[in-house]
């Protein structure tokens, strides 16, 4: 992507559900989970590189035994660091003891992180904090082993204030309003209660109170907490949970915005935000990895058993469109065609805009995530040309020249890698005048391959903000000298913030609204935009229900193809010769081609739950007065 978007995080959560002698004996290692954390964390990094985090449990220990441990990091490859850190322990521990090396029993004893419950985590900071004190997992600690809680999530939540507000009125004092740290005390809240009633109930049967601890955790109802606990949630997420004596859970919205994957057999339990993850870890098939349905948890008892719980009830269902089309890794199955599909489906819009002249278009794309997308478009213009050479030859009425069939079967789709990114190149001088020409050199070009008869067709995966593409990637291809630019996004034009877990908060960074505010004032409509601000400000004390997202009616005056021609004119300037043309996917060829993930509030302000709606008023009005605030 050239605008680079964050995504918050992903997960990954281990059970173990033999003893840790049996790993050792069938895969040669009692740190078989630890090992198999470190890939499952390593295979999603795409998915955040600000932060990371490991924590685990270890089942069955002696009072005055750790059976927690937790490591995060901010280092500039903090999944690295923290298992470096894990490595050094493990082998200070195994050097000063060699009586460990064989002796399963003592390295769970003695060894930190050799546990048979493991989450972990990486993120992106994309509230502009990255302190060591915002990475997952969170830790709610207590002396009752059942009421220690560590959580971990791939989450936004729309109604934060009142969830804090809530706690609030149950008396507790929570440290900070983030949304982690308010949901891990809701959790926790409901989770002392469940303890607590549990615990009374057993001392009624006539239990002593060391009697009444493993069956706390024997009869302790984890869905009945949860159900209590999110009652009031909105938002997107997949909400991973361990319990301090073994039990553990994820829990994914009831709209399914938030991706998460299970897969289950006699020796582990495993939970993923992406599905190829576990394929490749666990080296199982598609189909034995399961989708956690909206709405669900899947719950590990420490008993091992395991249980698929409806926790909320589903909504309609908006798993999240940018997961397919840029976050998730492009190694899973589904998601690999569908993005070949939205290179496809453009391919019409592509051919009108280059008047069907493929001899003279060279076909690329911005990498390197466009690049399955660009696959699919080729595919098609590969089809075009076949169907172009048949027509041809059955024209000749078996009269052509073998030379002539040759020359009519040789032409195929002129492919070339246009756009280098320089990983390398930063930007340190700050001073705009300046900054502006480094930026303009982020991405190198390859030279003698653009004639100046050319149309040139790039494709991205999506188009946010623009700013990559007017400093550097349209000048840099302008260098070339093509007659035509035609910037392809395999993605619909992004027009609202999301709210569910992606940085994309502030209306005005959009390059689609700033292109239909400007269409606004040309066309002596910009009074709107004050009309919609005033509707905005008399929604502020509505209930999140009866919001509306007036920002759609300043979008409906005018066509996507308008708003399109109005992008490819901020995204160019007067020191560009070639004509610039920007084309993206119809939102209808989205859900076409992304049949299972509808979310497309980004793209239409349809949001999935009653707090988008004042998500977006709060943007909206932030825009109008200046306020350079977050709107969630």
């Amino acid at each position: 992507m050239s605008d680079a978007l964050k995504h918050e995080c992903g997960i990954a959560q281990i059970r173990l559900l033999k003893p840790l002698e049996y790993y050792k004996e069938k895969y040669g290692s009692a740190f078989y989970g630890v090992n198999k954390m470190y890939l499952m964390m390593e295979k999603q990094h795409n998915r955040g590189q600000d932060g990371a985090g490991f924590a685990s449990i270890k089942l069955d220990t002696n009072p005055g035994e750790r059976y927690i441990s937790r490591v995060r990091s901010i280092a500039q490859q903090p999944i690295q660091d923290i298992f470096a850190q894990i490595n050094e322990r493990i082998n200070k521990e195994l050097t000063e003891h060699p009586e460990y090396a064989d002796n399963v029993a003592l390295q769970k004893k003695h060894i930190p992180y050799v546990g048979e419950v493991l989450l972990g985590h990486v993120r992106y900071g994309t509230f502009g904090k990255n302190s060591v004190e915002s990475v997952h997992p969170f830790l709610r600690q207590n002396n009752w082993m059942h009421r220690n809680l560590i959580v971990a999530g791939n989450f936004n939540m729309t109604n934060v204030n009142q969830l804090f507000d809530g706690l609030v009125e149950l008396g507790q004092h929570p440290k900070e309003k983030a949304d982690t740290i308010t949901i891990m005390e809701k959790i926790g809240h409901f989770l002392d209660d469940a303890v607590s009633k549990v615990y009374k109930k057993l001392k009624k049967e006539g239990y002593s109170k060391h009697e009444c601890s493993p069956l706390i955790a024997e009869r302790l109802n984890v869905a009945k907490i949860l159900k209590k606990a999110s009652k009031n949630w909105d938002g997107g997420y997949a909400m991973a949970g361990l319990l301090g004596h073994g039990d553990s859970f994820v829990l994914r919205d009831p709209a399914g915005i938030r991706p998460a994957y299970y897969y289950k057999d006699d020796e582990i339990v495993v939970v993923a935000s992406e599905r190829p993850v576990i394929q490749t870890v666990f080296n199982v098939d598609f189909d034995d990895v399961k989708e956690l349905e909206p709405g669900h948890a899947i719950i590990t008892k420490k008993s091992g058993e395991v249980s698929i719980d409806k926790i909320i009830e589903p909504l309609e269902r908006k798993a999240c469109s940018f997961e397919r089309i840029y976050f998730s890794r492009g190694s899973d199955a589904e998601i690999y065609q569908e993005r070949k599909d939205l290179g496809k489906l453009l391919m019409p819009k592509v051919l009108k805009a280059i008047d069907n002249d493929t001899q003279n278009t060279v076909f690329s794309y911005i990498p390197n995530t466009a690049e399955t997308s660009f696959f699919g478009m080729i595919e098609t213009v590969e089809q075009h040309l076949n169907e172009k050479k048949t027509k041809a030859i059955i024209a000749g009425d078996g009269k052509l020249s073998a030379e002539r069939v040759t020359e009519i079967l040789s032409e195929h789709p002129r492919i070339e890698k246009i756009a280098i990114k320089d990983v390398k190149l930063r930007t340190f001088i700050t001073e705009d005048s300046s900054r502006d020409d480094l930026v303009a050199h982020v991405y190198d070009v390859t030279y003698g391959v653009i004639k100046p008869t050319d149309n040139l067709v790039i494709i991205d995966d999506s188009i946010v903000r623009g700013t990559t593409l007017k400093k550097s990637i349209i000048k840099m291809m302008d260098r070339l000298h093509p007659k035509k630019i035609v910037v392809v996004s395999s993605a619909p034009q992004i027009r609202y913030p999301d709210c569910y877990g992606i940085d994309m908060a502030r209306l005005e960074d959009l390059i689609a609204f700033r292109a239909m505010l400007e269409l606004l004032e040309e066309n002596n409509k910009y009074h709107m935009v004050k009309e919609v601000y005033d509707k905005c400000k008399a929604q502020i004390n509505l209930k999140d229900k009866d919001v509306r997202n007036f920002v759609k009616d300043l979008y409906a005056q005018f066509t996507d193809e308008e708003i399109s021609n109005k992008i490819a004119e901020l995204i160019s300037d007067d020191t560009v010769n070639a004509e610039v043309e920007t084309i993206f996917q119809p939102v209808a060829n989205l859900h076409k081609a992304c049949p299972k993930n509808l979310g497309d509030w980004y793209f239409t302000g349809n949001y999935p739950t009653v707090g988008g709606n004042r998500v977006v008023n709060r943007a909206f009005i932030n825009f109008y007065e200046g306020n350079k605030e977050r709107a969630y």
